[in-house]
Protein backbone atom coordinates (compact mmCIF):
# COMPACT_ATOMS: atom_id res chain seq x y z
CA UNK A 1 0.00 0.00 0.00
CA UNK A 2 1.37 3.22 -0.92
CA UNK A 3 1.63 6.67 1.08
CA UNK A 4 -0.31 8.96 -0.63
CA UNK A 5 2.85 11.60 -1.33
CA UNK A 6 4.41 8.12 -3.20
CA UNK A 7 1.18 7.56 -4.55
CA UNK A 8 0.92 11.68 -6.35
CA UNK A 9 4.51 11.05 -7.23
CA UNK A 10 4.45 7.91 -9.26
CA UNK A 11 1.55 9.50 -11.09
CA UNK A 12 2.74 12.44 -12.03
CA UNK A 13 6.23 11.40 -12.73
CA UNK A 14 4.35 8.60 -15.45
CA UNK A 15 2.34 11.11 -16.61
CA UNK A 16 3.78 13.00 -20.01
CA UNK A 17 1.52 15.56 -21.56
CA UNK A 18 0.04 15.89 -25.32
CA UNK A 19 2.38 17.45 -27.75
CA UNK A 20 -0.60 17.87 -30.34
CA UNK A 21 -1.98 21.02 -31.03
CA UNK A 22 -4.69 23.09 -32.60
CA UNK A 23 -5.22 26.94 -33.57
CA UNK A 24 -8.41 28.29 -32.15
CA UNK A 25 -10.12 31.72 -32.09
CA UNK A 26 -11.13 34.01 -29.11
CA UNK A 27 -14.57 32.93 -29.03
CA UNK A 28 -13.19 29.14 -28.30
CA UNK A 29 -9.69 29.71 -26.46
CA UNK A 30 -11.42 29.55 -22.86
CA UNK A 31 -9.91 27.09 -20.46
CA UNK A 32 -7.41 25.92 -23.09
CA UNK A 33 -3.42 25.47 -22.14
CA UNK A 34 -1.23 27.35 -24.52
CA UNK A 35 0.37 25.58 -26.73
CA UNK A 36 2.85 28.17 -27.99
CA UNK A 37 4.00 31.48 -26.52
CA UNK A 38 1.87 34.51 -28.19
CA UNK A 39 3.49 37.93 -28.53
CA UNK A 40 2.01 41.34 -30.29
CA UNK A 41 2.72 43.92 -32.97
CA UNK A 42 1.06 46.55 -30.72
CA UNK A 43 2.26 48.27 -27.70
CA UNK A 44 0.11 48.61 -24.93
CA UNK A 45 -1.23 51.63 -24.30
CA UNK A 46 -1.37 51.46 -27.88
CA UNK A 47 -0.54 55.59 -27.62
CA UNK A 48 0.01 58.05 -25.18
CA UNK A 49 -3.33 58.68 -23.34
CA UNK A 50 -4.91 60.03 -20.03
CA UNK A 51 -5.64 58.54 -17.08
CA UNK A 52 -8.26 61.13 -16.31
CA UNK A 53 -10.28 63.46 -16.87
CA UNK A 54 -9.30 67.06 -16.97
CA UNK A 55 -7.02 68.60 -19.31
CA UNK A 56 -3.55 67.78 -21.41
CA UNK A 57 -1.08 70.62 -20.91
CA UNK A 58 2.50 72.02 -20.88
CA UNK A 59 4.21 71.55 -17.66
CA UNK A 60 6.44 74.19 -17.99
CA UNK A 61 3.62 76.20 -19.09
CA UNK A 62 1.90 75.37 -15.29
CA UNK A 63 5.12 75.67 -13.17
CA UNK A 64 4.10 78.91 -10.94
CA UNK A 65 0.35 77.69 -10.64
CA UNK A 66 -0.73 77.98 -7.36
CA UNK A 67 -4.10 77.90 -5.29
CA UNK A 68 -3.49 81.94 -4.99
CA UNK A 69 -1.83 82.39 -8.48
CA UNK A 70 -3.51 80.54 -10.98
CA UNK A 71 -2.44 80.22 -14.16
CA UNK A 72 -4.91 80.61 -17.27
CA UNK A 73 -4.20 78.07 -20.80
CA UNK A 74 -6.61 78.58 -23.79
CA UNK A 75 -8.64 75.95 -24.85
CA UNK A 76 -8.21 74.63 -28.33
CA UNK A 77 -9.97 71.30 -28.73
CA UNK A 78 -11.73 68.96 -27.13
CA UNK A 79 -10.63 64.92 -27.41
CA UNK A 80 -12.78 62.21 -26.14
CA UNK A 81 -11.75 58.66 -26.48
CA UNK A 82 -11.44 57.32 -29.15
CA UNK A 83 -10.88 60.73 -31.05
CA UNK A 84 -7.06 61.63 -32.69
CA UNK A 85 -6.19 64.94 -31.59
CA UNK A 86 -6.48 67.54 -34.21
CA UNK A 87 -3.86 69.76 -33.35
CA UNK A 88 -0.42 70.58 -31.39
CA UNK A 89 -0.37 72.59 -28.32
CA UNK A 90 1.97 75.84 -28.32
CA UNK A 91 2.70 77.81 -25.27
CA UNK A 92 -0.30 78.66 -23.18
CA UNK A 93 -2.80 76.49 -25.09
CA UNK A 94 -4.71 73.61 -23.32
CA UNK A 95 -6.93 70.72 -24.83
CA UNK A 96 -9.79 69.02 -22.65
CA UNK A 97 -9.40 65.64 -22.16
CA UNK A 98 -11.29 62.60 -21.12
CA UNK A 99 -10.15 59.26 -19.72
CA UNK A 100 -8.52 57.27 -21.94
CA UNK A 101 -8.53 60.21 -24.58
CA UNK A 102 -4.77 60.18 -26.51
CA UNK A 103 -2.50 63.04 -25.99
CA UNK A 104 -1.92 65.82 -28.30
CA UNK A 105 1.32 66.51 -29.37
CA UNK A 106 2.66 68.84 -27.34
CA UNK A 107 1.08 67.75 -24.42
CA UNK A 108 3.34 65.89 -21.61
CA UNK A 109 0.79 66.48 -18.44
CA UNK A 110 -2.92 65.91 -17.26
CA UNK A 111 -4.26 68.56 -14.74
CA UNK A 112 -7.37 66.39 -13.29
CA UNK A 113 -10.75 68.40 -13.32
CA UNK A 114 -10.69 68.80 -9.81
CA UNK A 115 -7.41 71.42 -9.83
CA UNK A 116 -9.32 73.42 -12.45
CA UNK A 117 -11.90 75.99 -13.20
CA UNK A 118 -13.44 76.09 -16.65
CA UNK A 119 -14.23 79.99 -18.14
CA UNK A 120 -15.34 79.84 -21.78
CA UNK A 121 -12.33 78.90 -23.68
CA UNK A 122 -10.35 79.04 -20.65
CA UNK A 123 -9.55 77.07 -18.00
CA UNK A 124 -7.86 78.42 -14.65
CA UNK A 125 -5.02 75.93 -13.35
CA UNK A 126 -4.62 75.77 -9.71
CA UNK A 127 -1.13 73.94 -9.16
CA UNK A 128 1.88 72.99 -11.14
CA UNK A 129 1.64 69.31 -12.43
CA UNK A 130 4.68 67.15 -12.37
CA UNK A 131 5.82 65.97 -16.30
CA UNK A 132 3.57 62.59 -16.92
CA UNK A 133 1.20 63.51 -14.59
CA UNK A 134 -1.94 60.89 -14.66
CA UNK A 135 -0.69 59.83 -18.57
CA UNK A 136 -0.22 56.42 -19.24
CA UNK A 137 3.06 56.41 -21.78
CA UNK A 138 2.35 53.86 -25.06
CA UNK A 139 3.98 50.37 -24.44
CA UNK A 140 4.46 51.43 -20.11
CA UNK A 141 2.01 48.52 -19.97
CA UNK A 142 3.56 46.21 -22.96
CA UNK A 143 6.42 46.21 -25.33
CA UNK A 144 5.37 45.28 -29.34
CA UNK A 145 6.32 41.20 -29.74
CA UNK A 146 7.77 41.08 -26.25
CA UNK A 147 6.29 37.95 -24.74
CA UNK A 148 2.26 38.40 -23.78
CA UNK A 149 1.57 35.33 -22.25
CA UNK A 150 4.35 32.01 -21.58
CA UNK A 151 3.37 28.64 -22.88
CA UNK A 152 1.73 26.04 -20.67
CA UNK A 153 -0.81 28.50 -18.81
CA UNK A 154 -4.55 28.03 -19.23
CA UNK A 155 -6.62 30.61 -21.11
CA UNK A 156 -9.63 32.23 -17.84
CA UNK A 157 -10.76 35.37 -18.68
CA UNK A 158 -8.31 37.81 -18.11
CA UNK A 159 -6.07 36.22 -20.19
CA UNK A 160 -9.04 36.16 -23.27
CA UNK A 161 -9.44 40.01 -22.27
CA UNK A 162 -5.06 40.73 -22.86
CA UNK A 163 -5.71 38.63 -26.21
CA UNK A 164 -8.94 40.37 -27.67
CA UNK A 165 -7.04 44.14 -26.36
CA UNK A 166 -3.73 42.89 -28.72
CA UNK A 167 -5.76 41.61 -31.35
CA UNK A 168 -4.38 38.23 -30.85
CA UNK A 169 -7.46 36.76 -32.67
CA UNK A 170 -6.18 33.45 -33.05
CA UNK A 171 -4.18 30.93 -30.90
CA UNK A 172 -2.31 27.80 -30.77
CA UNK A 173 -3.36 25.53 -27.88
CA UNK A 174 -2.87 22.10 -26.97
CA UNK A 175 -5.57 19.66 -27.90
CA UNK A 176 -8.29 18.14 -24.99
CA UNK A 177 -7.12 15.20 -23.87
CA UNK A 178 -10.14 12.60 -24.58
CA UNK A 179 -11.18 10.63 -21.18
CA UNK A 180 -13.00 8.07 -21.57
CA UNK A 181 -15.02 7.00 -18.41
CA UNK A 182 -17.77 4.12 -17.47
CA UNK A 183 -19.23 2.28 -14.07
CA UNK A 184 -19.02 -0.87 -13.49
CA UNK A 185 -21.81 -3.14 -10.83
CA UNK A 186 -24.30 -5.31 -11.54
CA UNK A 187 -26.44 -3.07 -9.31
CA UNK A 188 -26.37 -0.15 -10.79
CA UNK A 189 -29.06 1.55 -13.05
CA UNK A 190 -29.54 5.07 -14.43
CA UNK A 191 -31.05 7.71 -12.99
CA UNK A 192 -33.91 7.55 -15.47
CA UNK A 193 -34.30 3.73 -14.51
CA UNK A 194 -37.18 1.97 -12.66
CA UNK A 195 -35.21 1.48 -9.15
CA UNK A 196 -36.01 -1.97 -7.57
CA UNK A 197 -34.51 -3.19 -4.22
CA UNK A 198 -31.04 -3.37 -3.64
CA UNK A 199 -29.96 -1.52 -6.79
CA UNK A 200 -28.16 1.64 -6.90
CA UNK A 201 -28.14 4.62 -8.84
CA UNK A 202 -25.05 5.34 -10.74
CA UNK A 203 -24.09 8.95 -9.83
CA UNK A 204 -20.22 8.44 -9.99
CA UNK A 205 -20.32 9.08 -13.75
CA UNK A 206 -22.64 12.47 -13.97
CA UNK A 207 -20.07 13.31 -11.24
CA UNK A 208 -16.69 12.50 -13.02
CA UNK A 209 -18.30 14.28 -16.13
CA UNK A 210 -18.42 17.30 -14.57
CA UNK A 211 -14.88 17.35 -12.81
CA UNK A 212 -13.33 16.03 -15.92
CA UNK A 213 -15.13 18.70 -17.91
CA UNK A 214 -13.52 21.20 -15.55
CA UNK A 215 -10.07 20.03 -15.97
CA UNK A 216 -10.02 20.88 -19.52
CA UNK A 217 -10.26 17.15 -20.64
CA UNK A 218 -13.07 15.93 -23.32
CA UNK A 219 -15.50 13.33 -20.95
CA UNK A 220 -17.03 10.31 -23.22
CA UNK A 221 -19.34 8.54 -20.90
CA UNK A 222 -19.68 4.97 -21.95
CA UNK A 223 -22.11 3.94 -18.87
CA UNK A 224 -22.84 1.43 -17.09
CA UNK A 225 -20.54 -2.09 -17.68
CA UNK A 226 -22.15 -4.94 -16.27
CA UNK A 227 -19.32 -7.36 -14.08
CA UNK A 228 -19.12 -9.51 -16.33
CA UNK A 229 -15.14 -10.37 -17.59
CA UNK A 230 -15.47 -10.37 -20.73
CA UNK A 231 -18.21 -7.33 -21.21
CA UNK A 232 -15.55 -5.17 -18.99
CA UNK A 233 -12.75 -6.42 -21.13
CA UNK A 234 -13.93 -5.95 -24.44
CA UNK A 235 -15.47 -2.05 -22.49
CA UNK A 236 -11.72 -1.64 -21.22
CA UNK A 237 -9.67 -2.63 -24.51
CA UNK A 238 -12.09 -0.28 -27.01
CA UNK A 239 -11.71 2.55 -24.14
CA UNK A 240 -7.68 2.64 -24.20
CA UNK A 241 -7.60 2.52 -27.93
CA UNK A 242 -9.48 5.59 -28.66
CA UNK A 243 -8.31 7.56 -25.44
CA UNK A 244 -5.55 9.45 -22.94
CA UNK A 245 -7.02 8.47 -20.52
CA UNK A 246 -9.65 6.39 -18.83
CA UNK A 247 -11.86 6.36 -15.35
CA UNK A 248 -13.47 3.69 -14.10
CA UNK A 249 -15.15 3.86 -10.89
CA UNK A 250 -15.90 0.31 -8.98
CA UNK A 251 -14.65 -3.42 -9.55
CA UNK A 252 -10.88 -2.81 -7.85
CA UNK A 253 -11.21 -4.16 -4.35
CA UNK A 254 -11.07 -7.66 -3.70
CA UNK A 255 -14.21 -8.80 -4.06
CA UNK A 256 -15.47 -12.11 -6.31
CA UNK A 257 -16.44 -9.34 -9.00
CA UNK A 258 -13.88 -6.98 -8.89
CA UNK A 259 -11.94 -8.03 -12.09
CA UNK A 260 -10.49 -4.64 -13.08
CA UNK A 261 -6.43 -4.94 -12.26
CA UNK A 262 -6.42 -8.32 -14.21
CA UNK A 263 -8.32 -6.98 -17.15
CA UNK A 264 -5.14 -4.79 -17.62
CA UNK A 265 -2.18 -6.78 -16.96
CA UNK A 266 -4.06 -9.35 -19.60
CA UNK A 267 -4.13 -6.19 -21.75
CA UNK A 268 -0.87 -5.14 -21.20
CA UNK A 269 -1.05 -2.58 -18.88
CA UNK A 270 1.48 -1.87 -16.30
CA UNK A 271 -0.25 -1.57 -12.40
CA UNK A 272 1.69 0.93 -11.39
CA UNK A 273 -0.73 1.36 -8.03
CA UNK A 274 -3.43 -0.76 -6.52
CA UNK A 275 -3.84 0.21 -2.78
CA UNK A 276 -3.07 3.54 -1.16
CA UNK A 277 -3.10 4.80 2.41
CA UNK A 278 -5.92 7.00 2.00
CA UNK A 279 -9.41 7.37 3.29
CA UNK A 280 -11.53 7.05 1.93
CA UNK A 281 -10.41 5.43 -1.73
CA UNK A 282 -7.86 2.99 -0.66
CA UNK A 283 -8.52 0.35 -3.79
CA UNK A 284 -7.29 2.97 -6.24
CA UNK A 285 -5.52 1.41 -9.42
CA UNK A 286 -3.65 3.18 -11.41
CA UNK A 287 -1.64 1.62 -15.06
CA UNK A 288 -0.19 2.95 -17.69
CA UNK A 289 -0.31 1.60 -21.55
CA UNK A 290 2.15 3.21 -24.67
CA UNK A 291 -0.67 5.86 -25.29
CA UNK A 292 -3.38 5.62 -22.30
CA UNK A 293 -3.41 5.70 -19.03
CA UNK A 294 -6.20 4.00 -16.69
CA UNK A 295 -7.49 4.82 -13.30
CA UNK A 296 -9.57 2.39 -11.29
CA UNK A 297 -11.59 4.32 -8.90
CA UNK A 298 -13.43 2.84 -6.14
CA UNK A 299 -17.36 2.77 -6.50
CA UNK A 300 -18.06 4.34 -3.29
CA UNK A 301 -19.55 7.81 -4.35
CA UNK A 302 -17.24 9.86 -2.07
CA UNK A 303 -14.00 7.62 -2.51
CA UNK A 304 -14.50 7.85 -5.74
CA UNK A 305 -14.69 12.39 -5.94
CA UNK A 306 -11.71 12.52 -3.03
CA UNK A 307 -9.30 10.62 -5.34
CA UNK A 308 -10.43 12.25 -8.32
CA UNK A 309 -9.47 15.83 -6.24
CA UNK A 310 -6.78 14.14 -5.06
CA UNK A 311 -4.53 11.90 -7.91
CA UNK A 312 -7.15 12.66 -11.04
CA UNK A 313 -7.16 16.25 -11.47
CA UNK A 314 -3.62 16.93 -11.48
CA UNK A 315 -2.40 14.27 -13.62
CA UNK A 316 -5.25 15.47 -16.11
CA UNK A 317 -4.07 19.17 -15.97
CA UNK A 318 -0.32 17.72 -16.50
CA UNK A 319 -1.91 15.70 -19.32
CA UNK A 320 -3.26 19.06 -20.92
CA UNK A 321 0.25 20.21 -21.01
CA UNK A 322 0.09 22.82 -17.94
CA UNK A 323 2.65 23.01 -16.18
CA UNK A 324 1.97 25.10 -12.77
CA UNK A 325 -0.56 25.05 -10.50
CA UNK A 326 -0.73 21.32 -10.77
CA UNK A 327 -0.94 20.12 -7.59
CA UNK A 328 -4.01 20.16 -5.16
CA UNK A 329 -4.21 23.70 -2.81
CA UNK A 330 -3.48 23.63 0.52
CA UNK A 331 -3.76 25.53 3.46
CA UNK A 332 -4.14 26.30 7.10
CA UNK A 333 -6.93 26.04 9.04
CA UNK A 334 -8.30 26.45 12.65
CA UNK A 335 -10.45 23.65 12.62
CA UNK A 336 -14.46 24.73 14.66
CA UNK A 337 -15.28 21.08 14.92
CA UNK A 338 -12.69 18.35 16.89
CA UNK A 339 -11.22 15.97 13.89
CA UNK A 340 -11.22 12.44 14.02
CA UNK A 341 -9.65 8.98 12.23
CA UNK A 342 -8.17 5.84 12.94
CA UNK A 343 -4.31 6.69 12.47
CA UNK A 344 -3.81 3.94 10.07
CA UNK A 345 -4.23 5.92 7.05
CA UNK A 346 -3.84 9.72 5.75
CA UNK A 347 -7.61 10.65 6.31
CA UNK A 348 -9.82 13.38 4.42
CA UNK A 349 -12.81 14.57 5.63
CA UNK A 350 -15.00 17.09 4.11
CA UNK A 351 -16.68 20.17 5.08
CA UNK A 352 -16.44 23.96 4.23
CA UNK A 353 -13.73 26.45 4.88
CA UNK A 354 -13.10 30.49 5.05
CA UNK A 355 -11.55 33.46 5.37
CA UNK A 356 -12.85 35.13 8.78
CA UNK A 357 -10.56 37.88 11.11
CA UNK A 358 -7.34 37.01 8.99
CA UNK A 359 -7.59 33.01 9.00
CA UNK A 360 -9.15 30.56 7.56
CA UNK A 361 -11.49 28.75 9.34
CA UNK A 362 -13.03 24.98 8.92
CA UNK A 363 -16.04 23.48 9.36
CA UNK A 364 -16.80 20.17 9.68
CA UNK A 365 -19.97 18.99 7.29
CA UNK A 366 -22.71 17.29 9.69
CA UNK A 367 -23.84 13.44 9.84
CA UNK A 368 -21.81 10.75 8.61
CA UNK A 369 -18.27 10.72 7.15
CA UNK A 370 -18.85 7.55 5.37
CA UNK A 371 -17.47 6.76 2.02
CA UNK A 372 -21.41 5.76 0.91
CA UNK A 373 -22.54 9.46 2.21
CA UNK A 374 -22.72 11.47 -0.33
CA UNK A 375 -25.51 13.61 0.90
CA UNK A 376 -23.37 15.38 3.24
CA UNK A 377 -21.00 16.08 -0.09
CA UNK A 378 -23.23 19.49 -1.24
CA UNK A 379 -21.79 22.97 -0.28
CA UNK A 380 -18.58 21.44 0.55
CA UNK A 381 -15.40 23.55 -0.57
CA UNK A 382 -12.69 21.62 1.19
CA UNK A 383 -11.27 18.35 2.35
CA UNK A 384 -9.30 18.53 6.05
CA UNK A 385 -6.17 16.30 5.97
CA UNK A 386 -5.44 13.84 9.08
CA UNK A 387 -1.76 12.43 8.79
CA UNK A 388 -1.30 8.93 9.14
CA UNK A 389 -0.64 8.32 12.83
CA UNK A 390 -2.92 10.94 14.45
CA UNK A 391 -6.32 9.90 15.89
CA UNK A 392 -7.59 13.64 17.07
CA UNK A 393 -7.37 17.20 16.33
CA UNK A 394 -9.30 19.15 18.71
CA UNK A 395 -11.49 22.05 17.88
CA UNK A 396 -9.56 25.26 17.92
CA UNK A 397 -6.16 23.76 16.31
CA UNK A 398 -4.47 24.31 12.86
CA UNK A 399 -5.25 21.71 10.36
CA UNK A 400 -3.94 21.37 6.80
CA UNK A 401 -7.45 21.59 4.22
CA UNK A 402 -7.54 20.40 0.23
CA UNK A 403 -9.30 23.07 -1.46
CA UNK A 404 -11.97 21.61 -3.72
CA UNK A 405 -14.20 22.94 -5.78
Amino acid sequence: MFSVEDTEKIILDAIQPLTATETVTLDAVAGRILATPVSSELDYPHEDNSAMDGYAARSRDLSQATSDHPVTLNIIEEIPAGVAPSHRLDKGQAARIFTGGMLPLGADTIIMQEETEREGDQVKVFSAPESGQFVRKQGSFYQAKQCLLPVSIPIKAPEIAILAAMQCREVSVYCRPRITMFSSGNELVMPNETLKRGQLVDSNQYALKELVKQQGGVAIPLGIIRDDKEALKSAIAQAISSSDLVISTGGVSVGDYDYIESILTELGGTIKINSVAIKPGKPLTFATFPNCYYFGLPGNPVSALVTFWRFVAPAIKKLSGQTSNIEPTFVTAKTQQALKANGKRETYLWGKVSAIGGEYQFHLAGGSHSSGNLINLAQTNALAVIPVGETQISAQKTVTVMLIN
